[in-house]
Formats: C-alpha cells, structure tokens, sequence
C-alpha cells in the first residue's frame, strides 16, 4: 500500500504578464491550492493513509487551466472557484467518486 491514499498536485506555474502561453497561477492556481491544503486538514483528511495536498510546476495543460490531477487514478481537473474545490475535495478525494463536469 501506498502510503497516501490519493495525492493531488496542483500546478502553481507562472510565467508572468506578456508571455506566450497562459500559466495556471495567473488564474489564481496558488490560493486554491492553499485553500484545498487548509481545507483538507481544517477536516482531518491528511496524513498516512489519507489525502497529500501538493503543488507542482508546470502540468503542460496550460490552455485548460488551471489544472490539477488526482493520483492514484490519473484524473486531470480544472477548476474556477473554492465551490469546485469543495466539489473535488468531498467527491473525488473523500468519496473516490470523480467529479465529471470538472474533468478535462
């Protein structure tokens, strides 16, 4: 057995005003992450066995961000609000239920 049960990563690049491609801290990637990683642990639901909230560099799904990707299964997300990190979060990561509207 692993030793978290999922992980999330969230991609917090940024490649700053005037670049060529969009990045995903531009879209505000950085305070979801916070807000999933103080959500997680404000419930109890990170540690061995749980639930690892991480950051990452740059995922290359740029043009469908921000992203974040859920492991052990692979399912890659966008997302625009707290409401739908609320919605991964209780779904996905507490219920192993993907959230579909939210897959990309």
């Amino acid at each position: 057995m692993s030793y978290y049960q999922r992980h999330i990563f969230f991609c917090v690049n940024d490649r700053g005003a005037g670049a060529g491609r969009p990045s995903c801290n531009q879209c505000g990637a950085g305070a979801m992450r916070d807000y999933a990683k103080r959500r997680m642990k404000e419930r109890g639901l990170t540690g061995e066995g749980r639930v690892r909230v991480n950051q990452a560099g740059c995922l290359d799904r740029c043009e469908e961000g921000p992203v974040c990707v859920v492991y052990p299964e692979g399912v890659w997300y966008t997302y625009v609000d707290e409401s739908d990190i609320d919605e991964i979060i209780d779904s996905h990561l507490v219920g192993g239920k993907p959230v579909e509207r939210l897959i990309i």
